[in-house]
């Protein structure tokens, strides 16, 4: 009778290789600026409508290419544009385009964010790494990272949507920067892999709870600006970011291991509306 091999050993987690893997996608700016209403108000209205609409005629033309236009609320500025594109060279296009209008000349940059779509594999990571271990693959070997481009790449096909997504048709837009605290006490990137992952799960539970109001885009940053991801949440109803958001402070990796930036919050202007935003006159 043949001797009955022993089950392999089970990998530690703490034997896994600590970065989960990410697929990236649609590079994405974020700019923010004030009016100069001063200056914008000492010409006439015939001199503004042309300026209008120069500006309005390029930003058509940009929303087919995933642009749009918010109206910032607070003193924080007055128009947030929001750029989706294939690459940064196609940003930096867009930043030059808008730059050349002589609309520009009326407005102050206040800041801006560059990121890139992100969608984080923990979960398919640690089952990846498991596997390799379990077959003793050498971590970076040659089969290594094989086998990882492998994977990747199915992954990138089958989240292509959402990693290259259109910029949603809904009124309002909630962006804020945020970081994963790496301290003396509290330091994210020291935990687990495993243990990060639970949490993640843990923490998309949340947000996929409120799947059918708001629309929600990640972008990864880290090495792109100064704050680690970009968040972008869309919705029709402004009220659903602030539930969201409590609530998620509430989990652990919130909790815990996360800090904020600054909150923008915006409504939606078509480009063809632009005119109407800057208009002097009151409203009917």
């Amino acid at each position: 009778m043949s001797a009955i091999s022993p089950p392999p050993p089970q990998t530690s987690s703490a034997e896994l290789p600590p970065l989960p893997l990410t697929v990236e996608g649609a590079s994405v700016l974020h700019q923010m600026f004030r009016v100069r209403w001063p200056a914008w108000k000492a010409h006439d209205e015939g001199e503004r409508g042309v300026i209008l609409r120069e500006a309005a005629s390029l930003f058509e033309e940009m929303e087919s290419k995933q642009s749009a236009i918010f109206s910032l609320l607070g003193h924080k500025g007055d128009l947030l544009l929001v750029h989706y594109r294939n690459s940064v060279d196609e940003l930096n296009q867009a930043e030059l385009q808008i730059a050349r209008t002589k609309l520009f000349d009326y407005l102050e940059q206040t800041t801006s964010y560059l990121s890139v779509v992100e969608l984080g594999l923990y979960k398919s990571t640690i089952a990846l790494y498991r596997s390799l271990a379990e077959r003793a693959v050498e971590p970076f070997s040659k089969q290594w990272n094989s086998e990882i481009e492998e994977t990747m790449q199915r992954q990138r096909e089958a989240m292509r949507p959402r990693l290259y997504p259109s910029i949603p048709p809904l009124k309002y837009l909630c962006f804020y920067p945020m970081d994963r605290r790496r301290g003396e006490h509290k330091n994210w990137y020291r935990l687990a892999i495993t243990e990060r992952g639970r949490q993640m799960e843990d923490h998309g539970n949340i947000g996929q709870r409120y799947a059918g109001a708001v629309k929600q885009i990640i972008s990864g940053s880290i090495g792109f600006d100064d704050w680690e991801w970009g968040v972008d949440l869309y919705a029709d109803d402004p009220i659903v970011f602030k539930k969201l958001i409590y609530e998620m402070r509430f989990d652990e990796v919130s909790a815990v291991y996360s800090d904020f930036g600054t909150f923008y919050m915006g409504i939606r202007c078509p480009a063809g509306e632009l005119g109407q935003l800057l208009s002097l006159d009151s409203p009917s």
